[in-house]
């Protein structure tokens, strides 16, 4: 398929900039596969769409403050981003594969100070950024909460590059689910959920698991092939638990719909489901990629955000709804108004 089949125009304005105040007041899209109509709600109506014995698949990856700004020993300025770990799925690692922004290119045993608290060393140029280590007092994540920025997606802009200016970003892109660290990016179909609106959900009989898959900087590169079927992925790291595993399993032979909150639960429940659509607990990475054409094994239902043109994300949600449906979607959003992109709004396809 020709890339150019996902690609739309959206007015800079309906870039959402901020959350809303409240999370669970954004608008919800509900797209119905079966008769292709479209309803617009409010994200709290979710609760009107769901079953008793539905399991709602949570993302539970907690966004880390991967952006660190510092100086080179000649006194310039550098950014050095996180993009992962050397040791897999392992925050407090001294050692890490990142992304460098500066006027001039690091060479290898370069320094950097951040402070008093943090420096690093350059160790060698890999094939996307550089190889780093840190050098620190205390455990990393510590030092993290202390010196690093919430890493924001490239489209939403703030007037500063502090980490005392975040207003509000550290609390507000990360999910209230958010456990396990490591991702430098959202699960943003997540970030509408209030505890409330949970509590809601079990009361009315859903069922609530979750699984990690930390959200890593390529969800936002573009795809840069003509023919979208040559692009490669970049890996992630997953985790599902035997009990959320079971669960799942146990839904899949009753019948009963599985919803997976976002495009990062999708992948990783499509990944770990074997071929006769069960899952598998376990770790690893996976780089699976889902365009039209996929046939899905284990997702029912799919809660996600409006994601941009040209993107991986775009072409999962057409793969699970139909492009031509999904693309009418996207121009009825544009036409009433809808909050794209991670602090935008949300759509609900069943």
């Amino acid at each position: 398929m020709n890339i150019r089949e996902f690609d739309y125009d959206l007015p800079p304005g309906l870039i959402a900039q901020y959350p809303l105040d409240k999370r669970d007041h954004a608008r919800l899209m509900v797209l119905n596969r079966k008769d292709e109509t479209i309803e617009h709600r409010l994200f709290f109506n979710i609760i009107d769409y769901v079953t008793p014995g539905d399991v709602l698949v949570l993302n539970d990856t907690k966004v880390i403050p991967a952006r660190l700004l510092g100086k080179k020993t000649t006194g310039g300025r550098i950014e050095v981003f996180l993009l992962k770990p050397e040791k897999n799925g392992t925050v407090d690692e001294s050692t890490w594969h990142c992304l460098i922004n500066c006027s001039k290119k690091p060479k290898p045993n370069s320094k950097i100070s951040f402070g008093n608290s943090l420096a690093a060393e350059i160790l060698e140029e890999e094939e996307e950024g550089f190889k780093v280590r840190f050098d620190y007092e205390g455990t990393f994540e510590e030092v993290l909460d202390q010196t690093g920025i919430t890493p924001l997606p490239p489209y939403i802009k703030r007037n500063n590059g502090s980490l005392h200016h975040e207003t509000g970003d550290r609390e507000r892109y990360q999910t209230i689910f958010a456990q396990e660290r490591g991702a430098v990016a959202a699960p943003t179909a997540g970030l509408h959920f209030t505890s409330e609106l949970l509590d809601n959900l079990k009361a009315k009989g859903v069922k609530v698991v979750s699984l990690t898959l930390h959200v890593g900087w390529g969800t936002f590169q573009p795809v840069r092939v003509e023919q979208i079927e040559a692009h490669t992925m970049h890996s992630e790291y997953y985790t599902v638990h035997p009990p959320a595993a079971y669960t799942i399993n146990e839904a899949r032979k009753n019948n009963a719909r599985v919803i997976s909150v976002g495009t990062t639960a999708t992948r990783t429940l499509e990944h770990t489901a074997s071929g006769h659509e069960f899952i598998a607990p376990g770790s690893g990475y996976t780089n699976l990629f889902i365009y039209p054409g996929y046939h899905f094994k284990a997702t029912d239902c799919l809660i996600t955000n409006f994601h941009l043109p040209r993107s991986t994300l775009l072409m999962l949600v057409s793969a699970f709804a139909g492009k031509e449906f999904i693309m009418k979607a996207y121009h009825e959003a544009r036409e009433r108004g809808y909050r794209f992109y991670s602090y935008g709004d949300a759509m609900l396809i069943i």
